[in-house]
């Protein structure tokens, strides 16, 4: 008997009172029928959340800044022991509160398309290629590949949101069909139909004109219909409740819980659902209604295994949880998500320092090593810690110099009470790292009633540093000595005065890097690791380019629709060492059907009568070689358009990507695989279709704009295409 049908049979057994009590987040039990109490509610953003220990990984925009596929999916199945063993041990001891089941509410897929939302850090940035193949593989290492789920996997925030924060229980986000279909829903529908993920989770918003958990368009004619997902739906945390309250397209509480149900939304992360019997008896919900979300319920657990005595993950030891080998890989994880945004050769740093001044106030700060999302690492590595592991014959000066957003650290001194300390360690060293940045109390998630844990700025007003941590960058400027920025946050901040200091001679982005993410930094800075993380956002000039937040159009919006050069662009961070690109090959996919496919080699340019019959799809390849005197790992990046279609984006979008690792010296072919869909645009009406014969493809370290060439020397490789 498959899970589906024992879900159906175990249900059948329940009265319509214990089938509706399944559907709270904190499902009651049903004692006579060995269904045990189980709540819904847990998190795995980057590592196991909110109930102790952990291995807690780079945060998802740093996990995103790694392009590697691959990489995540072992971050992910690390994730899913993690959360394995503690739900073993947690059921022993019969403890089954929020935050110790195995339905885990990750990855957020949502489209960081504005750097001032303050969630945008849980999310794998602002393209939608880059998050529906890194969505896809979470979720695959997440729920593993046995008879059972390892643990199940959820894609939020279902659709069409990124802020605002304060609006977002009653804002409507209105979006064309083409931005629809083009940005919003592509990694949604990866995560379904390709990863199979378990769970999906409305989002807070409406999109428009209906609340995404109670949207037939979204639920039912979408994600059910359209894309055959047969896990179970959740609200979003106390989101249910907001279609009476602030939404206004109910009357009641009872009349909402009726709503959403009807609408295929099987659990209520809230309270709402308690009074589903209520709607049951005023006639607003059936019995056929309710059951259907009871099964959903069940087979989800059934699926976990939760009700079997043959799980293979059952016997996952809690030594695993936080144990060194996990903490080894998140703190590789974060080496590879570096990425190096300014560097006049000063870096990487020699051990023969002989002093530093490390100052700042995410120095010697824990807050945003974990970011928000996290469990309890077993052992915290602060940047200071990490570079004083590393340069051990170093003389460091550590000065705190700032708060890092009020004006003073103690409350009885003068405002900017530490900055003359600062002064002080980079005048005697002569030299001075300075870590600045915010941390999840200052970019984050709203706090409300479903989520009290969060920061207390949610969104960013404007992309400059807090004015605290401005007075003190100018000041330990002002002294002249050498200074190396590292910038600890989870969005695009406005570096564009530091860029074009010149005594700023390098700036690293480090994210929020994770427990033990300040011995990355430190071994970056001083060059036992090569930086290869690349931007997946697009860091801005200025706020003044970017339409209003609450505007949903992507026109003049991330990388592939900006007008305007960008500070440092999506694609982009520089390396240690130099790569050469060449022998750039185009050839259509061997599994085409027709007998007439060519291949075109070369590097600029194709004979305009050739044509190449693309079949289902293209195979590329490029030779990379490390002209450089240091080991690295280059990302190759191929970019696409479509030179005849007015469907086309404006610029051009990212269709493969490939990570890399070459000794110096080395040179190896790379070949990447084009499916047939990145030869489609989305036209008006949100249909996805090939829509013209000639197309551009560039493959190089970075996207082929003009500011990515002047940052780096060089320009990718392009090819035109006829097909």
């Amino acid at each position: 008997m498959d899970f589906e049908q024992r879900a159906r049979e175990l249900v059948s057994r329940m009265t319509l009172e214990e089938r509706a009590s399944l559907l709270r987040f904190d499902s009651l039990p049903v004692e006579r029928l060995n269904v045990p109490r189980y709540h819904w509610w847990n998190e795995a953003l980057h590592g196991v959340a909110r109930a102790g220990t952990a291995t807690v990984f780079p945060q998802a925009i740093g996990l995103a800044a790694m392009f590697d596929e691959e990489g995540l999916k072992e971050i992910a199945d690390i994730i899913a022991t993690e959360a394995r063993a503690k739900y073993n041990q947690f059921v022993k001891e019969e403890d089954r509160d929020i935050y110790k089941g195995l339905t885990m509410w990750s990855p957020n897929v949502n489209i960081f398309r504005d750097p001032r939302w303050g969630r945008g850090q849980e999310t794998y940035g602002e393209d939608p290629y880059l998050t529906s193949r890194l969505g896809v593989a979470y979720i695959k290492g997440l729920q593993g590949d046995g008879k059972y789920l390892k643990a199940a996997a959820c894609a939020k925030h279902f659709a069409v949101h990124s802020g605002p924060e304060e609006l977002r229980h009653e804002f409507n986000a209105e979006v064309s069909q083409k931005d629809l279909w083009e940005t919003y829903l592509p990694a949604f529908e990866a995560c379904v139909t390709e990863a199979k993920v378990e769970g999906v989770m409305g989002a807070y918003n409406r999109t428009n004109g209906e609340v995404c958990c109670a949207s037939k368009t979204l639920m039912k004619d979408i994600l059910r219909d359209k894309w055959k997902f047969d896990g179970y739906y959740t609200s979003d945390c106390w989101a249910i409740k907001d279609l009476h309250e602030y939404h206004g397209i109910t009357n009641s509480p009872v009349e909402s819980a009726a709503v959403a149900l009807k609408a295929g939304c099987d659990i209520n992360c809230g309270n709402t659902y308690l009074l589903v019997m209520q709607a049951y008896q005023k006639g607003l919900v059936t019995e056929e209604e309710i059951t259907e979300a009871a099964v959903h319920a069940i087979r989800t657990r059934m699926r976990l295994g939760q009700f079997d005595d043959d799980c293979e993950y059952d016997q996952i030891p809690y030594d695993v949880v936080g144990c060194r080998a996990h903490r080894e890989a998140a703190i590789r994880a974060a080496e590879k998500s570096m990425v190096l945004l300014k560097n006049d050769g000063i870096l990487p740093l020699g051990k023969d320092t002989k002093k530093l001044a490390v100052i700042g106030p995410n120095a010697d700060s824990r807050w945003p090593l974990f970011a928000n999302y996290q469990g309890t690492p077993p052992r915290y590595m602060t940047v200071l810690e990490g570079i004083e592991t590393v340069a051990v014959d170093t003389r460091i000066h550590y000065a705190e110099g700032c708060h890092i957003f009020n004006e003073r650290i103690r409350r009885e001194a003068l405002p900017d009470d530490r900055i003359s300390e600062a002064v002080i360690a980079a005048k005697e060293a002569g030299l001075a790292v300075v870590c600045v940045g915010l941390d999840k109390r200052y970019e984050g998630e709203q706090p409300d009633e479903g989520n009290r844990e969060a920061g207390g700025e949610s969104d960013k007003s404007s992309l400059a540093l807090p004015n605290s941590q401005l007075r003190l960058l100018k000041a330990v400027i002002a002294t002249g000595v050498d200074v190396i920025v590292v910038n600890m946050t989870g969005s695009a901040i406005d570096m564009k005065w530091l860029d074009e200091t010149p005594n700023v001679r390098a700036i690293l982005q480090s994210w929020y890097p994770g427990g033990e993410g300040g011995l990355a930094v430190a071994r970056v800075l001083f060059g036992e690791i090569n930086p290869s993380g690349k931007l997946p956002i697009t860091f801005y000039r200025s706020t003044a380019e970017l339409p209003p937040i609450t505007d949903y159009a992507m026109k003049g919006r991330t990388y592939r629709y900006m007008e305007s050069p960008a500070l440092y662009p999506f694609g982009y961070g520089l390396s240690y060492t130099k790569y050469k690109y060449s022998d750039l090959s185009v050839e259509a996919d061997a599994s085409a059907p027709s007998e007439s496919a060519r291949t075109i080699s070369r590097q600029s340019g194709c004979a305009e009568d050739e044509l190449i019959d693309l079949g289902s799809g293209a195979i590329v390849t490029v030779t990379v070689e490390n002209t450089g005197s240091m080991d690295g790992e280059e990302i190759v990046q191929l970019y696409i358009k479509d030179l005849e279609s007015e469907y086309e984006v404006r610029n051009h979008r990212l269709a493969a990507f490939a990570r890399v690792a070459l000794k110096a010296g080395e040179k190896k072919t790379v070949t990447l695989k084009l499916k047939e869909k990145a030869f489609q645009i989305v036209d008006n009406d949100g249909v996805r279709r090939k829509d013209g014969n000639r197309f551009m493809i560039c493959v190089g370290g970075s996207q082929p704009d003009e500011c990515s060439a002047e940052l780096l020397g060089q320009r990718p490789l392009c090819c035109e295409v006829n097909c």
